[in-house]
């Protein structure tokens, strides 16, 4: 290697700075400098002003043995080395562990390393100058960098690519040598919230022994440093905070931080019922809070702890969802005014997927939200899994490597280095708009729960854990010893706060109920909640005719003086002869049009997934592009009179994280059509999580409606398992009570009517659409005008094609399959036969079911007929929900696969099914 390749890789404005002086005097440089220069000049035959830097290093690598470069000189090097290995690799060798020892990373920072000696310490070196100090000699700069790098916070960023970055780090580091210095109320405020955090525990288990609460002690300095943030933030005009974080701390987080009442944090121990009877609740460290606070220096801000189930770090794309909703609804193209706060644990932010598509979303058009602050509580254990076989990278926060965001390692146990940190963290995205880590290392008190023996897979640990003193005691001691409080303050202190609790828990032990305080209830005012027997009510989602022909005229013509590809030009072309000349609308004119009649009410669109621009199957072409700069024009957003905003995203290839950013935004703005959309149905299967978790019993768990799309893709065309089936059987499974909607419509009409409808309605429920692929250039699949202006969602379609007296076969199916199987009845002229359309199948409309029978009094056959396999599609669902007939079904085999990889066998397993709705006999 290249002795003097480091050069590179040193601070640039040392290197320039020094040259410049040297021009103008060459006297005021030291000697070996100067004669280096001296060097330069004369060896160099052409000089850029703006490449001296790297002129400078080539000619000291290309010049080392002529004697240009002095001892002295190549020590100053070796210096700019050292600072180089510290900020590098310094936070390999932190204090930052309070349990355990460091392991062993080599090569060390030992000054033999770089070339350098105990002779040398004594010497005075300019390079001194890097870390922005004057000229001093090593030992001292060793100190300098020492304390900085090598203490209680290490720094990762060198990764980092922006020098504006770096060097904005780099000067806040050297400020106090990176060493937290604050006053004497700031001091008593840190130590008054690690009371609140110790003492908190200390009563839960006391007072619910055994009881499970996945308690903070080992990581309470969060307390103080979350206190910290929320004050410092407001003070440079942060409004509001949306903050996500698993199970462990998140009860004292909701009582110290966002000032929960401890009474109901109590109610939820004693295992009461709820004071509501219309939802189940969860588990009392699954739940969330919005509040609103005033700071200390007067500043209003609003605070949420958003919900989340088990299934770890799913909540951090939820709350980015939150967060950026907060942004468009509240701030429109200002980030800074609503901070999100991610606090994970260690095990998850290295195991889990998700955080991967989640920083990948974080600098995305789409998706960004101006900087998350990412808060690491690190146990050094997940469950009972030594850290050493939880992840194979050095560090569980290396995934914040991926957007080269800075990272900070910090002692929990110094809580003054963990303020010291935040603010950092909080400088940061501030300045930059990015994403910023803190890694919290601490270790957990007890097992996984209160209830579980830690000792089982970690006796060494353990024995250590024992007998260590937690952060408060060890703070307290600290400032005992600097003389800011007395014996008596933290006695005092502890005394009071257990005095609350007390009263607090008398309080509560005298009600009956427990008490959930809604979530985010502000933005959901004028919305209520119903039951299934509302949601099967008719909803007006008629719009003016004259209306259509505006959102007609805007979507039906490009503008004029910018050139389109051909394809393109007639496809908008054909979109206009359908409406104003043929009056046989598709599917897409139907979802353009939905989109534009709610933009001229109000409401605002928001639609994200893979592709959705065009759309996967090339119908949509929301967005269009100019043919020879690629500009993007985007018809919707030309909609005159509109008070709505259009917002269509192409995002990554993620289903998980977007989906959960997705229903983090509909969350949040009951008043923006949230659509996310599967580039196949059965994509939606990485995002199962998401679905099971939060969408299908997200109002059941944690009293949250919710009024986000899924459109799934989905039939049967002969595309292989992946490109056929949207898995319906796994929607209608979840499907119970007044949880969702869930819909596979046949008709452009019928799809436009329930768009509208999810807006129109006074509650939110999450709808679930099975959309198609081939019907959406079907020639047979249109709707006119008229059915778009003056209709209204039908959940059933009764067959009017038939002499209903005639009819023996009574068919009932959903989606494509109806005009495969019409095709059918009219290529064998059956006429004893009748097709009906369920176009909802969550909730059923039985009534309306009943009444279509009644209408058929010589039929008796019944049958079910659907183009998937037995055990897949809404056969069982039917079963179960459906018994006023008995079905014979019409289907495809049981399959492990939705469908064949062969078209030439899936088209005839697909032509035997027909069949079958057509002969009983080969049922």
């Amino acid at each position: 290697m290249d002795r003097f390749s480091f050069l590179n890789a040193a601070h640039t404005e040392f290197f320039a700075q020094l040259y410049d002086q040297y021009l103008e005097n060459p006297d005021s440089v030291e000697p070996s400098w100067r004669s280096f220069f001296q060097g330069f000049d004369f060896g160099m035959t052409t000089y850029n002003e703006e490449n001296k830097v790297e002129q400078i290093a080539n000619f000291a690598a290309n010049n080392a043995d002529i004697n240009l470069v002095s001892d002295k000189l190549q020590k100053e090097f070796n210096v700019l080395k050292l600072i180089d290995g510290y900020r590098s690799r310094g936070h390999l060798f932190t204090k930052t562990n309070p349990v355990r020892e460091r392991r062993t990373s080599s090569p060390t920072l030992k000054i033999s390393n770089f070339g350098l000696s105990a002779a040398d310490l004594n010497t005075v070196f300019d390079a001194a100058k890097v870390i922005n100090i004057q000229p001093c000699t090593l030992q001292e700069i060793i100190k300098h960098l020492d304390a900085i790098y090598c203490q209680h916070i290490g720094v990762e960023y060198m990764y980092i690519r922006n020098p504006e970055v770096v060097e904005w780090i780099q000067k806040k580091l050297g400020v106090n040598d990176n060493q937290p210095k604050f006053s004497l109320d700031e001091k008593k405020t840190i130590l008054n919230k690690l009371n609140q955090a110790v003492s908190f525990e200390n009563f839960l288990h006391t007072k619910y022994v055994g009881q499970k609460r996945f308690s903070l002690e080992g990581g309470e300095s969060i307390i103080p440093a979350l206190d910290a943030l929320i004050e410092k933030a407001a003070e440079k005009g942060v409004e509001k905070f949306v903050m996500g974080m698993a199970h462990r701390g998140r009860l004292n987080v909701l009582a110290n931080i966002f000032g929960k009442s401890t009474q109901d944090i109590f109610g939820e121990f004693d295992g009461k019922d709820y004071d509501q009877e219309y939802f189940d609740g969860d588990v009392k460290y699954h739940l969330g809070l919005t509040a609103d606070k005033v700071t200390s220096t007067g500043k209003k801000i609003n605070i949420n702890l958003a919900p989340n189930p088990s299934h770890l770090e799913t909540v951090g794309a939820v709350i980015e969802g939150i967060t950026r909703a907060k942004q468009d609804k509240y701030f429109p193209n200002d980030f800074s005014k609503v901070l999100p706060i991610a606090v994970h644990g260690d095990a998850a932010i290295a195991g889990q997927g998700i955080l991967y598509e989640i920083v990948q979303m974080a600098q995305l058009d789409g998706y960004k939200t101006g900087g998350t602050i990412h808060i690491v509580i690190n146990n050094q254990v997940g469950f009972t899994t030594n850290y050493l076989d939880a992840r194979s990278s050095t560090y569980c926060t290396d995934v914040a490597k991926v957007t080269l965001s800075p990272v900070l390692h910090v002692n929990a146990d110094d809580a003054e280095a963990v303020v010291h940190a935040i603010s950092f963290a909080l400088d940061f995205r501030m300045q930059f708009g990015r994403d910023v880590f803190i890694d919290l290392l601490g270790y957990r008190k007890y097992g996984h729960n209160e209830g579980d023996e830690p000792r089982f897979t970690q006796p060494v640990l353990y024995k250590i854990i024992a007998k260590h003193k937690n952060p408060r005691d060890i703070y307290m001691e600290k400032l005992l010893a600097e003389g800011v409080i007395d014996s008596t303050f933290v006695k005092g202190l502890e005394q009071e706060y257990k005095s609350n609790l007390e009263v607090n828990l008398e309080e509560s032990r005298k009600k009956d109920l427990t008490i959930i305080t809604p979530f985010m209830k502000n933005e959901w005012k004028g919305f209520e909640q119903v039951s299934d027997v509302e949601m099967l009510k008719k909803v007006d989602t008629t719009f003016p005719a004259a209306g259509l022909t505006e959102v007609a005229n805007v979507i039906c013509n490009l503008p004029t003086d910018k050139k389109f590809i051909s394809k393109i030009q007639k496809l908008i072309n054909d979109r206009k002869t359908m409406f104003f000349e043929t009056n046989k609308l598709d599917w897409a004119m139907a979802e353009h049009l939905a989109y534009g009649s709610l933009l001229k009410e109000g409401y605002d669109i928001r639609i994200s997934g893979q592709d959705v621009e065009r759309g996967t199957f090339s119908h949509r072409h929301a967005v269009v592009k100019v043919e020879d700069s690629e500009e993007e024009v985007t018809l919707l957003s030309n909609l005159e009179g509109a008070t709505g905003k259009f917002n269509i995203f192409n995002s990554l290839l993620s289903e998980y994280g977007v989906l959960g950013f997705d229903y983090g935004y509909a969350l949040t703005n009951p008043n923006t059509l949230t659509i996310w959309e599967a580039q196949f149905g059965d994509f939606s299967n990485g995002a199962q999580i998401m679905i099971d978790q939060y969408i299908s019993c997200g109002e059941d768990k944690w009293n949250n409606q919710n009024g986000i799309v899924l459109l799934l893709p989905h039939g049967y065309e002969g595309q292989g398992a992946e490109h056929s089936s949207a898995r319906m059987e796994r929607y209608l499974q979840l499907c119970a009570r007044h949880n969702m909607y869930v819909a596979d419509c046949t008709t452009p009409a019928n799809f436009f009517h329930l768009l509208r409808r999810q807006m129109k309605t006074t509650f939110r429920k999450p709808l679930i659409v099975f959309t198609p692929k081939s019907l959406l250039r079907d020639p047979r699949v249109v709707s006119t005008v008229e059915e778009f202006a003056t209709g209204s969602f039908q959940e059933t379609f009764d067959d009017e094609t038939v002499n209903k007296t005639d009819v023996k076969t009574l068919v009932f199916c959903t989606g494509k399959f109806y005009y495969d199987i019409t095709a059918e009845r009219e290529n064998n002229g059956r006429k004893d036969v009748a097709v009906v359309r369920i176009e909802q199948l969550f909730p059923l409309p039985v009534e309306q079911l009943k009444a279509i029978i009644a209408k058929y009094p010589n039929a008796d056959d019944y049958v079910w007929a659907q183009e998937e396999p037995k055990n897949m599609g809404a056969y069982s669902y039917m079963l179960m929900n459906f018994d006023l007939v008995k079905w014979r079904l019409a289907s495809l085999k049981a399959y492990a696969a939705p469908a064949s990889g062969s078209y030439t066998r899936a088209k005839r397993r697909q032509a035997d099914a027909i069949k079958m709705v057509f002969d009983k006999n080969l049922f």
